[in-house]
């Protein structure tokens, strides 16, 4: 017996020997190659001892010669040298974390530092606006390697409202003008406006913001340009390196708006960075995506959209604000933002809806140009209902190519095609009123001589007055005209002529070309 378990532990313990000896062999290889790195690793990275960094002497460098491992103080510590392995608490400080500008120090900055620190209510409100959108921008600067502090520039521009629209038609959380806004690929028609839109408006803002850093190579040169324009920055520049001035942000010649744009967002970076130092609360925005991004594949109503996914109509808007019509159409907008739980709500009652169509709402091109009353009758619309729908104001006609949002009927069921999605647009003409008007012909007028003046035609004159288009007129002799009093020559007709209205009608003609004004002044006879 104990011969056979002798035969059977032997194996094993030759096999275990072997094991042994590899193993030892392994930890001898690693103490040699930690040995020679550490040799090599001072002998490059240490001028002590004679050691040169370039190479020279640092050949056939011997263990007398290795310079010991200093230990990192705080003197020589940087967030960007060591590595964080505690994840952020919330979105707050992951931005913290990765500041990458320099600092401007200004009076500016505790100027606007003073502002923002005295309206907590309206620092509230941005940031409580913001939580919705700021994972989203983080991640997105952090994809790019870019300085987190950018994800505050919101702030700056539009309060964190994607609704905001400028007095110069700059619109977005990022305050895209309509130019720029198609350079960078954010469509705007009738049915959306990607300006407004969250994904869209970020990545266009980010790809504007890296080309200005790729012009300038400075953040605060950049953040001047996406408020100034590329243009004047590169002027403003021109001008101080010719002049043998300064050229950074604070040596530039500026506008007071740009003067004060980094400034600003330097005072809200200083606030996030220490909110209790300025008496503030930032609201808690978890680091987890706050919304989901759900493809639709059918046309679908907004507040059929809203209660599938059990949300609120005005946080489903806060969400997809480029959704200005009552409907979204798949081909033009092919997916929705929903709160992330409600994601996956919205799928499910998606799934299960038995209420018939999705959209009732569709669109419609006219196909000549009309007056809104002709339209609403051709798509089976009350007129003022069309009006309110479609944004028309009084006293405009519809030009041929318009598309109008109508509501769907037997027979338009299908959803709107890509194109129209894509290029739909809206184009209104003016309702010419035209107005009854006597004056008097002078000394040797022919009714041609007339109807240059007043830039209409002679035929009409004749037509008007029952006499041919070829008669002279007498002096003094009443003519009546039908006068357009939305152009300039009605205006000089009626101010600067001797004659009077006459019989005030009120009779009024609708003409689709606005009239040409002559460029003729009557005078007094």
């Amino acid at each position: 017996m104990e011969k056979q378990i002798s035969m059977n532990i032997t194996p094993l313990i030759a096999k275990f020997g072997r094991i042994s000896v590899v193993i030892t062999a392994l930890v001898l290889s690693a103490c040699a190659s930690t040995d020679n790195k550490s040799t090599l690793s001072n002998a490059f990275n240490s001028t002590e001892n004679g050691i040169n960094p370039a190479g020279g002497s640092s050949v056939g460098v011997t263990p007398s010669a290795r310079v010991a491992l200093k230990p990192i103080t705080s003197n020589t510590e940087t967030t960007r040298d060591i590595a964080n392995l505690t994840p952020p608490a919330d979105v707050w400080e992951r931005i913290r974390r990765g500041y990458g500008m320099p600092n401007l120090e200004s009076d500016i900055v505790r100027d606007r530092e003073q502002w923002y620190a005295t309206r907590p209510d309206y620092i509230l409100r941005m940031t409580e606006r913001s939580s919705k959108y700021l994972f989203h921008i983080v991640e997105e600067l952090e994809r790019r390697n870019m300085p987190t502090e950018l994800a505050l520039l919101p702030f700056i521009e539009s309060a964190f409202n994607p609704q905001a629209i400028s007095s110069a038609k700059a619109a977005g959380m990022w305050q895209f003008m309509p130019a720029t806004g198609k350079h960078f690929s954010l469509k705007q028609n009738i049915f959306r406006d990607d300006r407004r839109d969250v994904l869209a408006s970020t990545r266009a803002a980010l790809d504007y913001l890296q080309k200005l850093y790729g012009m300038f190579g400075d953040w605060q040169l950049a953040l001047a340009a996406y408020n100034w324009g590329e243009g004047s920055v590169s002027r403003a520049l021109a001008k101080n390196r010719a002049a043998g001035l300064g050229l950074s942000y604070s040596d530039l010649n500026m506008p007071n708006e740009t003067r004060y744009y980094v400034p600003k967002l330097q005072a809200v970076k200083n606030i996030i960075s220490a909110p209790a130092s300025f008496n503030q609360a930032l609201p808690s925005i978890l680091n987890h995506p706050y919304f989901d991004s759900i493809g639709i594949t059918r046309d679908i109503d907004v507040h059929l959209a809203a209660k599938l996914a059990e949300i609120k109509l005005e946080d489903f808007k806060a969400l997809n604000p480029s959704a200005s019509r009552p409907v979204i159409l798949a081909s033009g907008t092919p997916q929705i933002l929903l709160p992330w739980d409600n994601a996956t709500v919205f799928k499910r009652n998606l799934a299960n809806y038995s209420g018939g169509q999705l959209a009732t709402w569709t669109a419609w091109t006219a196909p000549s140009t009309m007056k809104v009353s002709a339209a609403a009758s051709r798509v089976g619309m009350d007129e003022d209902h069309l009006r309110s729908v479609n944004n028309i104001p009084p006293r405009m006609l519809i030009t041929a190519g318009s598309t109008l949002l109508i509501p769907r009927s037997a027979k338009l069921q299908d959803d709107v095609a890509i194109h129209i999605a894509d290029n739909a647009h809206m184009a209104l003409s003016p309702e010419i009123v035209l107005k009854r008007m006597v004056v008097k012909a002078k000394k040797r007028d022919t009714v041609a001589l007339l109807a240059q003046r007043y830039n209409v035609s002679a035929s009409n004159i004749a037509q008007w007055n029952k006499i041919s288009a070829n008669a002279s007129l007498t002096n003094k002799q009443n003519v009546i005209l039908y006068l357009p009093m939305t152009t300039r020559t009605a205006g000089k007709a009626h101010g600067r002529s001797h004659n009077r209205v006459a019989g005030r009608s009120s009779t009024s003609t609708v003409i689709k070309v606005a009239a040409k004004t002559s460029g003729r002044k009557s005078k007094k006879s």
